[in-house]
């Protein structure tokens, strides 16, 4: 999907367990400690909460039924790529991305997880304290993640 100023259209999903713990996984296309909350881009005529149930199942083989919507970020959260990635991810066509996050209830069991997907993108995963997410993530994704603690945080 197009995006406006420079940004890819994307969303994220910040999933819960039972235990109000947050999914992350381990990049695989990065040699550092990058561990993420599931995220990707629009595709076009694709609607943010149509996309968000596509990228986790594609990224974490949780199928939509195992998933309830619990809340979402009421605005578009942006972040800016370093410029040295901006050349080489996404084309260079854009400068970062423009994401719509959704908070959502995982209702099935550590065994409906499967990151081994056709398209892998993730080396490990595991579940962790909210408060610990903007210690986890790639620098230039921190003050986002931080936001979302931030809101999200009457649910943990």
């Amino acid at each position: 999907m197009s995006g406006q100023d420079g940004y890819r259209r994307g969303v994220g999903v910040m999933l819960l367990n039972a235990s109000n713990q947050v999914w992350v996984g381990l990049r695989i296309d990065n040699t550092d400690e990058a561990w993420q909350m599931p995220q990707g881009g629009i595709d076009k005529g694709e609607e943010p909460w149509a996309t968000a149930l596509r990228e986790l199942e594609e990224e974490t083989g949780i199928p939509p039924h195992l998933v309830e919507r619990l809340d979402s970020h009421p605005e578009r959260l942006t972040y800016d790529l370093p410029a040295e990635l901006r050349s080489s991810l996404w084309g260079g066509k854009w400068k970062g991305q423009a994401q719509d996050w959704f908070l959502c209830r995982f209702l099935g069991t550590d065994a409906d997880v499967n990151i081994a997907t056709a398209h892998p993108e993730f080396r490990a995963w595991k579940w962790t304290a909210a408060d610990s997410l903007p210690d986890l993530i790639v620098p230039f994704k921190r003050d986002l993640y931080r936001c979302l603690v931030g809101h999200f945080q009457a649910y943990f």
